[in-house]
């Protein structure tokens, strides 16, 4: 029994060609199908547009923060001082500074209200300018990072659609050789090991990178909304300190 075994196998292997001996990179390509090839180069322009999304946030998001710890310590003597000119100022030098543009926006409306209104409509007033530019700053922090979310989401969806076609492949390979061993199989396999890889390897990184830039934007909001109030605390006592 155990002769006959071995002798079927030694048959098995002597029947396999030695296309596939290797797994070459170039040779397993060039004898894709057509959709497997689709599949891979939209798997390979969605990890493009995932990477570029990375680095302009990163980049965004660094000077931001860089920015934003320069303008701090600038604007608050000026504040201090009760120089809002001066602080407008600072704050239009620090345009990536995701503080600077709040604070920019409270500090245009507090001037621009009149004088003759009443200290609670200048402060909602003020409220109302800090709200919107917060809003818009978040927008702003959040641009692109739904393409992130969308490649995570569906790139896994992608290598699957490419590791059907290839184990269609695969049993057209059976029909067509008229046989079961490893030749008849190997190039839908492969097709199917591949995109189901390649999606996988594009889909991971969106996602951890969409969670990294989610928390990231999360920050900057915290940090926007305790600005906003420090602000209006800061326009409060400025109004009374005027009236005295």
């Amino acid at each position: 029994m155990l002769v006959h075994l071995a002798l079927s196998g030694i048959l098995l292997l002597q029947e396999e060609p030695t296309a596939y001996i290797g797994w070459d990179p170039r040779l397993i390509v060039k004898q894709m199908s057509a959709v497997a090839l689709v599949v891979v180069a939209i798997l390979l322009l969605m990890s493009i547009w995932s990477i570029g999304i990375m680095i302009d946030r990163a980049l965004t998001y660094s000077a931001a923060r860089k920015q934003s710890r320069i303008f701090v310590q600038q604007v608050a003597g000026a504040l201090r001082d009760g120089k809002l000119d001066e602080a407008i100022s600072i704050a239009e030098r620090n345009k990536k500074s995701h503080i600077a543009k709040v604070v920019a926006t409270g500090l245009s409306e507090f001037q621009a209200a009149s004088s003759q209104v009443s200290d609670q409509e200048l402060i909602e007033a003020a409220k109302r300018g800090l709200e919107r530019s917060v809003a818009i700053v978040h927008a702003e922090m959040k641009r692109m990072l739904s393409g992130l979310a969308t490649i995570g989401s569906t790139a896994p969806f992608v290598g699957l659609f490419g590791t059907v076609v290839g184990i269609i492949n695969a049993f057209k390979g059976i029909a067509t050789q008229k046989a079961t061993g490893l030749s008849a199989v190997a190039g839908g396999i492969a097709e199917a090991l591949i995109t189901t890889a390649l999606g996988l390897f594009v889909a991971v990184p969106a996602v951890w990178a969409f969670n990294y830039f989610t928390n990231k934007v999360e920050a900057f909001d915290v940090e926007m909304d305790n600005s906003s109030m420090e602000l209006v605390n800061y326009f409060v006592t400025r109004r009374a300190a005027t009236k005295k």
